[in-house]
């Protein structure tokens, strides 16, 4: 294809090799530069998906003319600075969830997408996953209003491991990570913004420096609600499953599976082109680049989930 969009990933770890299995299915784009902070390693899934650049440094990648994307899947403290580097050299940026780690950082990428111009979006995958998907098309249509969602997300890390149980060299966090999916999924679905939140967080890991329990309750402005529970203690099942408490039914979603209140099976496969949400989330990157529009996800709409996840945390610090 003439117009292949060429693209750099940064983050050879468990997120970034998920980019490169959904990329292979799509049309038109071709991964040429693959960064990561191991050189034999990353070396070693650059072959595995025929990758001829390797890189250690972000900077490196961004020097290369025939680049026209980013997506970042590096640790969260280097979410923000990166994309604004992605930026300012004149690249459209996909940026791992989250965003950032602070509010001043997420308003700053949100600011300089503005003046660039260039598609700028942040990977809130559960806005595409063909189960969320399924509800959203059912609350669009008029079908069904949420009344009250009821999430559990649930991991066992009482080390420093992560998604493939390999060692990780930065802390994940549950309020800046795996909150900002369930608050910006909470506000798109309800089609409205979150006026009302609190949280209560557990102990603080001695090791890790992270609470490992939280808790959290979210309102909308137009009534619904939304209940969080979070932990890093849960010894299984593990991941995040989402109740659906609306007007016309109850709904259940477990990554791609959906199924009403009866636990009856809901088929969600022709939903949209995969059933892999990242690969939907890739489609819609590179589509908004073809298409000169602003994506699902851009950096502009996720960034009020980023004021709730501030203003939750100053809540936290105060005890």
């Amino acid at each position: 294809m003439a117009n292949t969009i060429k693209v750099a990933l940064a983050g050879a770890g468990a997120f970034g090799i998920k980019h490169l299995d959904g990329i292979k299915n799509i049309d038109g784009v071709e991964v040429v530069s693959l960064v990561g902070r191991r050189f034999d390693q990353t070396k070693e899934v650059a072959d595995k998906y025929g990758i001829k650049h390797v890189s250690t440094e972000l900077s490196d990648s961004l020097k290369l003319p025939e680049v026209g994307a980013v997506i970042l899947c590096t640790p969260t403290q280097m979410h923000a600075a990166q994309a604004i580097d992605c930026l300012k050299a004149g690249k459209h940026v996909q940026v791992e969830i989250p965003l950032a780690d602070s509010l001043k950082d997420a308003q700053q990428v949100v600011e300089l997408q503005k003046e660039t111009g260039l598609v700028a979006m942040c990977g809130h995958t559960r806005r595409f996953n063909p189960s969320h998907q399924f509800v959203h098309k059912k609350i669009k249509a008029g079908e069904f209003h949420i009344q009250q969602m009821d999430v559990q997300t649930y991991f066992f890390r009482r080390t420093n491991m992560n998604a493939l149980g390999q060692p990780r060299s930065w802390t994940d966090h549950l309020l800046w990570h795996h909150a900002a999916h369930t608050v910006d999924l909470f506000a798109y679905q309800a089609g409205s913004p979150i006026v009302k939140a609190n949280a209560v967080q557990g102990p603080i890991h001695p090791n890790l420096g992270i609470a490992m329990d939280m808790s959290i309750q979210l309102k909308a402005a137009n009534g619904a609600i939304c209940t969080l529970s979070l932990s890093f203690n849960n010894d299984g099942p593990l991941g995040t499953f989402f109740r659906y408490i609306g007007d016309t039914g109850t709904y259940i979603a477990r990554y791609d599976d959906l199924v009403n209140g009866k636990e009856e099976k809901i088929d969600v496969s022709k939903v949209d082109v995969s059933m892999n949400g990242i690969e939907l989330q890739d489609r819609e990157f590179f589509a908004a680049i073809r298409e000169g529009r602003e994506p699902n996800a851009s950096v502009a709409q996720v960034l009020p989930c980023y004021q709730v996840l501030h203003d939750l945390d100053e809540q936290l610090a105060k005890g």
